[in-house]
């Protein structure tokens, strides 16, 4: 069987909390795992696996990860465990010229998402390193190596945050900082205008500085955009900053529908 050409997606995961409760945030999540075809394998580029190196987790079955800290005991009582895909992992490396590596897992940037669009768990999950010896240009030439995987049934999904301040949180505040919002409408506008020098040379906006300090949470949205093909689509999905400076922004790449 033929199949369709797989989506591209970065979302903002922000805070563990969004795979305990139900927000507009989750909801939304739950919401995109019927927006398109079910992919045959999911390849995850999450923050929190931020590695000098390409490295590519080939675990037959990877081990979830609690890498937070603080939160009610409930959250730590969530499974998700779905398979991993050792061939797929394999392909990767070759693709990238990257190394396996299967003593990393699946961690909370990943499963808190992926346990909403697809809840039993049934989709086997590859984790990949963000490599943080490479430029942002040379992550986005990264992505266009990997796009060929959408042709092959693999979602390609980048986890992160846009904005992601840790210094500048506030607990009480449900938006988020006027800078915080600046940043993430001129990236918005650069993203839909397929304006990718914007994106990678992020540092030029003036508000850079505020929006991350680190580029972990930001490197998966490049490694995204350089998947993306000319004629794709684009949605952006929960615009909204929330504790003043975490983004919870995410795009949809998807080819264009046709009618028939």
């Amino acid at each position: 069987m033929k199949r369709s050409k797989m989506p591209a997606l970065f979302l903002g995961h922000g805070t563990p909390m969004n795979a305990l409760e139900d927000t507009p945030f989750s909801e939304e999540w739950k919401a995109l795992g019927s927006q398109f075809d079910t992919p045959r394998t999911i390849l995850a580029i999450s923050a929190h696996y931020a590695r000098e190196g390409n490295f590519i987790n080939n675990a037959k079955t990877p081990k979830q990860i609690y890498d937070m800290y603080g939160f009610p005991k409930e959250l730590y009582a969530i499974k998700y465990t779905p398979e991993g895909d050792p061939t797929l992992a394999k392909r990767v490396a070759e693709l990238i010229g990257g190394k396996l590596d299967p003593s990393f897992g699946i961690d909370h940037g990943i499963w808190s998402v992926l346990r909403r669009m697809y809840p039993q768990a049934n989709i086997p999950v590859v984790s990949m390193a963000v490599n943080l010896d490479l430029t942002p240009q040379a992550m986005f030439d990264l992505g266009h190596k990997l796009a060929p995987l959408r042709q092959e049934g693999v979602l390609i999904f980048g986890t992160g945050s846009i904005v992601h301040n840790l210094a500048f949180i506030n607990w009480g505040m449900d938006g988020g900082f006027p800078w915080a919002r600046r940043f993430q409408e001129r990236l918005n506008m650069a993203v839909e205008a397929r304006d990718y020098a914007a994106a990678i040379h992020y540092e030029k906006d003036p508000d850079a500085r505020k929006a991350f300090t680190t580029i972990e949470h930001y490197a998966p949205l490049l490694y995204v955009l350089g998947t993306v093909d000319p004629d794709d689509d684009v949605a952006i999905v929960n615009d909204e900053e929330t504790l003043g400076s975490i983004s919870m922004t995410g795009y949809l790449f998807q080819p264009k529908k046709s009618f028939h």
